[in-house]
């Protein structure tokens, strides 16, 4: 897994910020060594003494004056060149003809995936294929979320009702973490991101994997007793599985649920244990989500955790 630094990126669309961060770094570290010697040099040079009397004064230096005004111009012009570079590099123009390869939703507070082409649908967890640019079309559900993945590019806010387009692409194989950047309620820092890179092989076989429809028919004991249950209550006013008539989408893709890391929008490891406490009572795990407490007995916890572990 990386640990999403922007000083360490594996995106060619991310390489031109980390270059433009440094860069900036180095110009502010050495202004602040010039001035810090300066004011030092004054201190030294032109502190008082016994018995001295009022220093010659000097009412101006034209030179200097015009040199401390010309270098900084510079200075400037320089990095606003570099900046505009990189702002290209790191986004370039995607053409009005080509439409976007996946459209990512933000919600209070966990994000929506969906594959264009194939009709996948996953929620915070972003499988790409190594080394393949994705085109992708950010939205909003609610507020403005900001994605921010930093070894793979840069941010991107997510405003309702105002589609925003850019580019997704990793370099190596990996895990890369990334959060939401703009503060957008009670539970913004459990609001994660997980790009998983992989090979075209493995992400054509999770795409396979992400299609099947999981069978009910066949499900037994607590497993069957728990699809019941989640089609007897409201769970499916508010999630989507395949193959269930339960195709609503407030709250994140069912089908393939046990299959993914994480819970919660990376609030919990997702393990059996984990998922029966985030049942039992989600608003103790992540206080003002919109998953409400359905004070569900114990055993009848078991039973959707059963059901649930069996969606890979």
């Amino acid at each position: 897994m990386q640990g999403g630094s922007i000083l360490n990126p594996t995106s060619a669309l991310a390489h031109p910020i980390a270059h433009l961060f440094l860069i900036v770094g180095v110009i502010m570290a050495a202004i602040f060594v010039l001035v810090t010697m300066l004011v030092l040099y004054a201190c030294v040079r032109f502190r008082s003494k016994d018995n001295q009397i009022e220093p010659r004064q000097n009412h101006g230096n034209a030179v200097l004056e015009i040199a401390w005004t010309v270098a900084p111009l510079l200075l400037l012009v320089y990095i606003f060149t570099i900046t505009v570079q990189a702002m290209h590099r790191s986004d370039p123009d995607a053409s009005e003809n080509r439409p976007p390869d996946m459209a990512i939703v933000g919600h209070q507070w966990w994000w929506e995936a969906r594959y264009l082409t194939s009709g996948v649908l996953a929620a915070n967890e972003i499988h790409v294929p190594v080394g393949k640019l994705f085109l992708v079309r950010l939205e909003s559900a609610d507020v403005i979320h900001d994605w921010w993945v930093p070894q793979l590019g840069r941010k991107m806010d997510a405003i309702p009702g105002r589609p925003n387009l850019f580019w997704l692409e990793a370099d190596l194989p990996g895990t890369y973490l990334g959060t939401c950047a703009e503060y957008c309620g009670a539970e913004h820092a459990w609001m994660r991101i997980r790009v998983i890179a992989e090979s075209q092989a493995d992400f054509e076989r999770w795409t396979a994997q992400q299609l099947a429809i999981p069978s009910v028919a066949s499900l037994t004991g607590d497993a069957g007793s728990g699809s019941q249950i989640f089609q007897r209550l409201t769970c499916s006013n508010c999630h989507s599985i395949s193959g269930l008539q339960a195709n609503i989408t407030i709250g994140p893709d069912l089908t393939h649920i046990a299959g993914r890391q994480t819970l919660g929008g990376g609030v919990l490891v997702n393990t059996p244990e984990n998922l029966a406490k985030w049942l039992k009572n989600p608003q103790a795990v992540k206080p003002e989500s919109l998953m409400p407490d359905f004070e569900l007995t114990n055993d009848q916890v078991r039973d959707l955790t059963a059901y649930l572990e069996t969606l890979q």
